[in-house]
C-alpha cells in the first residue's frame, strides 16, 4: 500500500466513501469511520503535515451524522513510530518550534474533543506521537505484536502530550519509567499499566475494534458525549505546560545532539545544556 492511494479498509462494501490525503486516509462504513495512518514505508512516522490532516479527519467525523465511532489504525507493520525525527532538524526559531507544538497539541486535543467515541486499533511499534495518539483516544485495542512507549528522551525531548495525558491512564511510577527509560512496553505490560484495554492475537486488532465500535454505536450518543466530556475535563490543565516544556527543550544543545546522533546512526552524547 503506497502513500496517497485510494484504497479502502475492511469489507469494501458498496456505498463506502474513501478519501485520500498525503498520509491519513479517511473512510466511512456507517456507523463507523476509519482514519488510517498510511505511510508504511516510514512506519507511519508523523511529518508536520500530518497534524492538519488529523484535525480534518476529526472534523469530518464530527460533521457526519452517520458516523457514531471513529477508529484509528495504521497501515503496514506498525501503528506509528511517532514524529518524523528527520524533519525535526528543519524546525526554525523559537516561534516556529512553538507553532509546531501548537499544531501537534491542537490536533491531539481535537481528537480528544471529538464528541463521538474514538478507538485506537494498534499493532507493531507505537512510539512517541503514536503512543500519544492512543492516549487521547477513548479505548485502545492492541494485538500481541504491540511495542509501545515514549522514547523522546533519547533525542533530548520529553513527550509533551504524553505528560499532559499519560498520568490520566497510568500511575506515576509507570509514566516516569516510560519517560525516563524510553523503553517500549509489550502488549501485556501496556495492558497492566493501563495504556491498553484489550489485547488480541496478532492481526485481530482491527476486527475487534470494529466489533467494539458497532457495539458502542448502539448506545445513546448524547449519554456517551456527556460522559466523555465529564471524564476528560478533569485533566485539562496540563496542555499549556506540556507545550512550554517541549518548546524549551527543542532549543537546547542536547536536542541538536540527539537529532544529529539519530541521523548519523550513533549514540548521542548529552551534556545537559
Amino acid at each position: 500500500m503506497s502513500t496517497g492511494t485510494d484504497q479502502s479498509i475492511g469489507s469494501g462494501k458498496a456505498g463506502d466513501s474513501v478519501r485520500s490525503t498525503a498520509m491519513l486516509r479517511y473512510r466511512t462504513e456507517p456507523p463507523v469511520a476509519w482514519a488510517t495512518l498510511d505511510r508504511p514505508e516510514k512506519l507511519n512516522a508523523m511529518a508536520r503535515g500530518f497534524w492538519p490532516e488529523l484535525r480534518d479527519a476529526v472534523a469530518r467525523a464530527e460533521a457526519d451524522p452517520e458516523v457514531r465511532v471513529l477508529i484509528f489504525n495504521g497501515a503496514g507493520r506498525s501503528f506509528s513510530v511517532g514524529g518524523d525525527i528527520e524533519s525535526f532538524g528543519e524546525l526554525g526559531d523559537a516561534g516556529d518550534r512553538r507553532a509546531y507544538m501548537r499544531e501537534a497539541v491542537g490536533a491531539f486535543r481535537a481528537v480528544e474533543g471529538l464528541t463521538k467515541p474514538t478507538i485506537a486499533a494498534v499493532h507493531g511499534h507505537c512510539a512517541g506521537g503514536g503512543c500519544e495518539l492512543t492516549m487521547v483516544c477513548d479505548i485502545v485495542v492492541a494485538d500481541e505484536t504491540l511495542r509501545i512507549g515514549t522514547p523522546e528522551a533519547t533525542v533530548g525531548l520529553v513527550p509533551g502530550p504524553g505528560l499532559a495525558r499519560g498520568s490520566a491512564h497510568v500511575n506515576l511510577h509507570w509514566i516516569k519509567y516510560m519517560v525516563m527509560t524510553g523503553e517500549l512496553l509489550d502488549a501485556e505490560q501496556a495492558r497492566l499499566a493501563g495504556l491498553v484495554n484489550l489485547v488480541v492475537p496478532a492481526g485481530e486488532h482491527e476486527a475487534r475494534a470494529e466489533q467494539l465500535a458497532r457495539q458502542i454505536a448502539e448506545r445513546a450518543p448524547l449519554a456517551l458525549e456527556a460522559a466523555k466530556q465529564a471524564l476528560n475535563r478533569q485533566y485539562d490543565g496540563w496542555w499549556e505546560q506540556a507545550m512550554d516544556t517541549v518548546s524549551f527543550l527543542q532549543g537546547t544543545a542536547d536536542f541538536g545532539e540527539g537529532i544529529a546522533a539519530f541521523e548519523e546512526r550513533r549514540q548521542p552524547t548529552f551534556k545537559g545544556r
